[in-house]
């Protein structure tokens, strides 16, 4: 695969020395579950019948000439490569799975670090992001819950998941987010709260760069409170992309593994049926770093600081150390500004009935 196409791909194969999707279920006794290859069908329950078809068609020998490819969205950032339906078939598979285990109640916690694929839309692929996994595992979730909650800490906006409930009142979107002129998607403003039927059910925090973890803990805190106390949700799908870490190339927030982790926890502590999601980010090592970490707080387990003896061990280099320390760089989110953003928020959420 390119390196767009195969970065999922890189992440959880550097995260893990198995490679393709693996589903997770921390919480049974069977721990990691084989997961089953989503079929069309499976994936029609929210992508179009003509682009699984065309990207069936174009994946099976990585033409990228074909003139109908730009309509859906392949090229540039999805490009058209041998193998990526399967691949994308696998990955929603893993993350059915999951929700499966949930729904099963063979699990509290079900984990599919190679999802949170959120920028694909209904007929288009976006943000390396071919099929649209999160939707499809909330589309699972619904089949017996009422009422389920999408949370987002990925770097950029969950557009795609945002779009695909945004006129429903049955699943809330939640996205914390960077939001600056020229920054991908460039959606998910804080005046952007859903519509029809799902107006104020969608949540946007927009921040800007260099937020740390105890800032970035206290806005989570105070907003999500607010959403469970108003919307009541009865499972959680969680995307937790790692370009929000020190050291990503994508030089934006100024998080750690120990202020996502604070997050989940958060969440977790509800006890509602949870499926964690990965996504972005491009230090591969620094990813890595942070779904171990969040591995482990959701086994309740304390990790070495040292990095294990494995076939990737010299991709964590120079100080071979679990954890990642954040830069200097400064916070550009302003105190006042924060405060005005949650208070909207919550005043928004007051409509929710």
């Amino acid at each position: 695969m390119t390196k767009a196409a195969g970065s999922a791909e890189s992440r959880t194969s550097t995260a893990r020395t198995s490679s393709g999707p693996a589903t997770l279920c921390p919480k049974c006794r069977t721990g990691v579950v084989k997961p089953c290859v989503a079929s069309i069908e499976e994936m029609a329950k929210f992508h179009t019948d003509s682009y699984l078809e065309h990207l069936h068609k174009i994946s099976q020998d990585g033409d990228n000439d074909d003139p109908q490819s730009g309509d859906y969205g392949l090229g540039y950032d999805c490009p058209v490569v041998e193998g990526i339906y399967d691949y994308a078939a696998s990955v929603g598979g893993a993350t059915l799975t999951a929700a499966q285990c949930l729904l099963d109640q063979n699990s509290d916690v079900a984990i599919n670090w190679a999802g949170g694929w959120h920028h694909a839309k209904k007929d288009e692929a976006s943000g390396f992001c071919y099929v649209n996994d999160a939707v499809l595992g909330i589309l699972k979730l619904r089949e017996k819950f009422e009422r389920v909650l999408y949370v987002d800490v990925d770097l950029h906006h969950g557009d795609g998941v945002e779009d695909a409930f945004s006129f429903t009142s049955k699943v809330m979107t939640v996205s914390l987010h960077k939001f600056s002129p020229g920054f991908f998607p460039g959606t998910g403003d804080l005046c952007d709260t859903g519509l029809g039927k799902g107006r104020w059910y969608a949540v946007n925090v927009p921040l800007e760069d260099g937020i740390k973890d105890d800032r970035y803990f206290q806005i989570f805190t105070s907003v999500m409170q607010e959403v469970r106390s108003q919307f009541n949700p009865e499972a959680v799908v969680m995307q937790l992309g790692a370009d929000t870490m020190a050291g990503d190339p994508m030089c934006s927030f100024n998080m750690t593994p120990v202020g996502v982790g604070k997050c989940l926890q958060h969440v977790l502590q509800w006890q509602l049926p949870a499926l964690l999601l990965g996504g972005g980010g491009y230090n591969l090592a620094n990813t890595a770093r942070c779904w171990t970490y969040l591995t482990a707080a959701v086994l309740g387990k304390t990790l070495s600081s040292e990095i294990p003896d494995h076939e990737f061990f010299t991709k964590y280099g120079p100080d071979y150390s679990l954890e990642i320390s954040p830069s200097c760089r400064p916070d550009r989110n302003d105190t006042k500004h924060l405060d005005q953003v949650v208070s909207t928020i919550k005043g928004n959420l007051k409509n929710v009935v």
